[in-house]
């Protein structure tokens, strides 16, 4: 018991020759803890060569278990040149961390943006806009073209065509084939109708004028091109080794004819048919015994919606939808057969 009450005694002895050194009682009887740790706070920086607020001076962790990965990564923050503070807010608002935090400078942003970008490389990248990247792109060749051409003078603001000249009457008289029921000519039909409205879409874009082009509006519609065109890329890839899933074959053979007849509006009732269905996904166990569910026949055919598969398919069924606007923009019917009908000027 004396023991302990000696410990007592001898702790509280220390504290009181803390506070002596510290400066902190003087003539006063209390003070406040918040001076306390300021006080500690400036010794440990002290100690340490460093300033404070850590903007400068020796950047040292007060943790000295910290390990080597850690030391090599502050090191590289410490050395990467310092970004203009509209980029550093950017990059913050990608990653969806807070622009700033409390009682953080400017600097303090910049090395915390430079911290999560070497333990966290392109943590949402998969998550961004990729219409927001297509404009972006659209930009980038732009700002290509101006660079490359900056002696010529002449700067192409043109979209990228794709495929060779093809024309609505060779596609015609390809589909009067389809009656052979033959894949191939099945696949190339459809490769032909995509490629043919892809092409017609890129010579309307680069006939536009140039004050057009540059344009907010001129480079969305262009960003919404070249949205379109990689869109497709799996859906001409899968045309071309004609690997498609039968089911959604037969939906893409049914939705050209239509197209080629100029009845949009049968041709949407495919599509529809194709990206919704006319069942409901089925979700959870379908076999639970001997017995089938009688469900599960809709698991097939046109009964499923192909846009919930994956997201592949989601996007170049998307991309056709967009096809099939533009032909009826490009191939003019009578409104009866038009989806959304829009009075055009023929080509």
């Amino acid at each position: 018991m004396l023991s302990g009450l000696s410990a007592l005694k001898n702790e509280i002895a220390a504290k009181k020759r803390s506070l002596e050194d510290k400066s902190l009682i003087g003539e006063k009887k209390y003070f406040k803890r918040g001076e306390l740790l300021a006080k500690e706070a400036d010794e440990y920086w002290i100690k340490h060569g460093g300033n404070r607020d850590g903007t400068s001076g020796k950047d040292i962790s007060p943790n000295k278990n910290a390990s080597t990965g850690s030391k090599t990564d502050e090191a590289n923050v410490q050395e990467a040149p310092a970004l203009p503070r509209a980029e550093v807010l950017r990059r913050l608002r990608e990653r969806d961390e807070p622009i700033l935090l409390f009682g953080e400078s400017e600097e303090g942003a910049f090395r915390r943006l430079r911290r999560l970008e070497i333990l966290e490389p392109e943590i949402n990248r998969g998550l961004r806009n990729d219409f927001q990247e297509a404009l972006e792109r659209v930009d980038q060749a732009y700002l290509n073209e101006i660079l490359k051409n900056q002696d010529g003078g002449g700067v192409s603001r043109d979209v990228a065509l794709i495929g060779e000249e093809i024309t609505m009457e060779s596609i015609k008289e390809q589909a009067l084939e389809l009656e052979n029921g033959s894949n191939v000519i099945k696949c190339k039909v459809v490769l032909n109708f995509v490629q043919l409205i892809l092409q017609i879409w890129g010579k309307t874009h680069n006939s536009r004028l140039e004050a057009e082009k540059v344009s907010v509006r001129g480079k969305m519609d262009s960003a919404t091109y070249t949205q379109t065109q990689t869109y497709l890329k799996p859906l001409i890839k899968g045309l071309k080794k004609r690997s498609l899933p039968e089911d959604i074959m037969e939906c893409l053979v049914e939705i050209v004819e239509n197209c080629i007849e100029r009845d949009y509006v049968k041709a949407n009732d495919v599509y529809l048919q194709m990206a919704i269905g006319n069942a409901a996904w089925p979700i959870g166990v379908t076999m639970v015994g001997i017995h089938a569910r009688t469900g599960r026949e809709k698991i097939f055919s046109k009964h499923v919606a192909h846009v919930l598969n994956d997201e592949t398919q989601r996007k170049y069924i998307q991309g056709l939808k967009r096809l099939m606007t533009k032909c009826q923009d490009y191939f003019i019917a009578a409104p009866s057969k038009c989806v959304e009908y829009r009075a055009l000027a023929p080509l």
